[in-house]
């Protein structure tokens, strides 16, 4: 009997090329729609309408591709829990001077956990996504994310908060394709998403205007930012600001302020209601703690065996974290640090570092060279070639 899979449907390419493949591949499959916002609660709709995810042009062209697989198709209605545990901790982060990153809250919060809640229902054994990353197994038995092939397509960096339930039953067929590739076959077996265009910002925030929705947003909420002072970091006063929340590290544009030299957004204070801003080279730190850490293909619960201990001041072996032995999966622990390659935006290119374990869910991060913008509430993603060993958000 076939194996049954749940396949996340957006409405685009991917997503119906996942769905078509699977198919092919002998699975049983089952097409959902995760219905996440409405335009009432988001605006932007004068600038897109219709046309993304959780419109009704996206609705329709899933329910059609569907129809053209033979599948079952379903709306799943996840709006207010992706309301208080995405969008109302969006408009938190950066009312607190932190640049947050949704896509992963929502992968962890809401995609999966209730998505595989669905499977349940239905009877499925996997659920599928379109993401462009794969999913291995280390020879203990971890699952991990791992890079995608295509480099402009990689989306393993939002996926580091999955947990290893989660990761066991998702299948991710579109890791080693790039986004040619997949257009190609969706054009080849007539799809009507082939040439659908995509979106790579906030699905939420419509017209891409992150300002406008933050302030239509409060201000439905009967709330407002309050403005305060822009700071140089050595002491001056130099202008005033609308709001901390309208502001993110290494900004340089929209400041409004005038000074001899360039300036940049380098601290945000929410308790003082202050911009700091300083010069280029203030911007480089080689630094940062990361918190809430998720551990995939790295499990930091396991101890090295008594022959193995070192650096025991008695000369004997104590319990401490360990790599996981096979270093074509993870690096070596060494004096309870390893070293990975460290990515801090979407946009970034991961930077060797050194990472150091601190206690159960956070680390200190010490780069190699200095990189700019370390932005508090920013996810940074743990790397050992392709395979995703953690992430946590910088603190």
């Amino acid at each position: 009997m076939p194996r049954k899979v749940l396949v996340a449907m957006s409405g685009g390419v991917d997503s119906s090329v996942t769905a078509l493949l699977l198919k092919e591949q002998g699975y049983d499959i089952v097409g959902a729609h995760m219905k996440l916002w409405d335009y009432a609660d988001v605006g932007g709709e004068d600038v897109y309408r219709d046309g993304r995810c959780c419109s009704l042009d996206a609705v329709n062209d899933c329910r059609a591709v569907c129809a053209d697989l033979e599948a079952p198709f379903y709306v799943l209605n996840l709006s207010r829990s992706f309301k208080e545990d995405v969008i109302e901790n969006f408009i938190d982060e950066y009312k607190a001077g932190r640049t947050p990153n949704p896509c992963v809250r929502c992968n962890s919060h809401i995609k999966w956990s209730e998505f595989l809640r669905k499977a349940a229902e239905v009877g499925c054994d996997y659920v599928a996504t379109g993401h462009y990353a794969g999913i291995g197994e280390t020879d203990r038995g971890r699952f991990f994310t791992r890079k995608g092939v295509d480099v402009t397509r990689d989306q393993s960096y939002v996926l580091w908060g999955l947990s290893q339930e989660a990761l066991s039953r998702t299948l991710m067929p579109l890791g080693r394709m790039t986004k040619a590739e997949v257009r190609e076959v969706a054009r080849r077996h007539g799809l009507r998403t082939a040439e659908r265009r995509e979106s790579r910002e906030i699905c939420f925030v419509a017209d891409d205007d992150y300002h406008r929705f933050l302030r239509e947003y409060e201000a439905k909420q009967g709330r407002s930012f309050k403005s305060g002072e822009i700071v140089h970091e050595n002491g001056a006063v130099l202008g005033k600001h609308e709001g901390i929340a309208f502001y993110t590290i290494g900004q340089r544009r929209g400041l409004g302020i005038a000074y001899p030299t360039p300036l940049y957004v380098k601290r945000l204070d929410p308790v003082e209601n202050r911009v700091i801003v300083g010069d280029e080279y203030s911007m480089f730190s080689r630094e940062m703690t990361v918190e809430r850490m998720v551990w995939q293909a790295f499990d930091p619960d396991a101890t090295v065996p008594a022959s193995d201990a070192a650096h025991s001041s008695v000369g004997q072996a104590s319990p401490r974290p360990a790599a996981l032995n096979d270093s074509d999966f993870t690096p070596p622990l060494i004096d309870g640090g390893f070293r990975a390659d460290v990515k801090i935006r979407y946009q970034h290119q991961a930077a060797p570092a050194r990472v150091e374990l601190l206690t159960e869910d956070s680390v200190r991060v010490i780069f190699d060279e200095r990189q700019r913008a370390l932005t508090p509430g920013q996810s940074a993603v743990f790397y050992h070639g392709d395979i995703l060993l953690g992430g946590g958000v910088i603190g």
